[in-house]
């Protein structure tokens, strides 16, 4: 079978995802601690993962982070992701949809995420820009809870073939507006700022998906797909999810998805305690989906629960808005972040 241009594009950013994993992300969270509490007077039992994003209700609160599709191999790829999210309860994200606007073929690459999760929640994705008629035509080719539109210029400006213009904002807005289903923006790698977010509420976003550095990071694997690879000193930019976390906090009315770079139960924990209402996660599951098999995948995810379960037990909180108001401490570097940017 031949491959279109956009479809084996879809199989090299998965291959390059992987190429690029690292065990240890650098979205920061090791800069943070919880202060331990001795006497919880509670039990593991008593802990409760419920989490509501708008009028959706999480029973856990974590979610599989956009990834693929666009080809036969994503399309495997997305079925597999399917049957882990009604296998573990989480929520599960498309990659972009935008293939399927264009190749009717495409189509039957994104589906699975329903068909193999019929009753579980499912978000569709799309870039920024599209018209309120696209956005409503991904969201109905998986009968999806929400939508993802995702912001992504540094992945564009250095993608070979990518846009070179970026005027989302109008159009944000007017999706925003004519959805039925939460529309949440979504970065894909670098992070957003105070100024960013504010932007976002003034057409009416409520939902946004941080998508801070620490982990896939698009730049890099753009720049591996260009000839001359002069494109290194972006390997860098943007905020960590950490430091997107805390801009978030200056930013009222918005709901917070945190992702990038989580790797296991603390750095998800942290990340509620800096305000998150869901956590995300693309490069560590599917690192383990393409080095392992389906079945561990769902322990690592089963045993990501119970990790947050543990650790809510030991700071004493039954449920996910009470860890919100758990206290961190801060390195130095990320205290000098928060002073630097007015954030304190």
């Amino acid at each position: 079978m031949v491959l279109s241009r956009h479809a084996h594009r879809k199989d090299e950013h998965l291959s390059l995802a992987e190429k690029f994993y690292t065990p240890q992300a650098t979205s920061q969270f090791d800069q943070l601690r919880f202060v331990h509490q001795s006497l919880p007077e509670m039990a593991v039992a008593d802990t409760d993962l419920t989490t509501r994003l708008g009028p959706l209700t999480l029973p856990v609160p974590l979610l599989i982070e956009a990834m693929t599709g666009g080809s036969p191999r994503t399309g495997a790829v997305n079925a597999q992701l399917g049957r882990i999210a009604a296998r573990t309860g989480l929520a599960v994200a498309s990659g972009s949809q935008s293939i399927a606007l264009q190749d009717d073929s495409a189509i039957a690459t994104f589906t699975p995420l329903r068909e193999n999760n019929p009753d579980g929640l499912v978000f569709a994705n799309l870039g920024a820009g599209h018209t309120v008629a696209q956005a409503k035509r991904v969201v109905d080719l998986l009968a999806a809870d929400a939508l993802e539109l995702h912001v992504n210029t540094a992945q564009e400006l250095v993608m070979p073939e990518g846009d070179r213009s970026f005027h989302w904002l109008d159009s944000i807005g007017e999706t925003v507006a004519a959805l039925d289903v939460p529309v949440i923006v979504k970065e894909v790698g670098f992070g957003m700022a105070h100024e960013t977010l504010a932007q976002l509420v003034s057409v009416g976003v409520r939902y946004v998906d941080l998508g801070g550095r620490g982990g896939t990071n698009f730049a890099t694997i753009e720049n591996f797909r260009r000839p001359a690879k002069e494109f290194d000193y972006l390997t860098g930019w943007g905020q960590t999810t950490v430091e997107s976390l805390l801009e978030a906090q200056r930013v009222p009315d918005l709901t917070t998805i945190a992702t990038g770079g989580i790797r296991q139960p603390l750095d998800i924990a942290k990340a509620f305690a800096l305000g998150a209402t869901v956590v995300g996660s693309a490069g560590q599951i599917l690192h383990s989906l393409l080095k392992t098999d389906e079945a561990t995948t769902v322990q690592l995810l089963l045993d990501w629960q119970t990790g947050l379960r543990t650790i809510m037990t030991l700071l004493g909180v039954k449920t996910i808005r009470e860890l919100q108001r758990q206290p961190l401490l801060f390195s130095p570097e990320l205290e000098s972040y928060r002073q630097q940017r007015h954030l304190i």
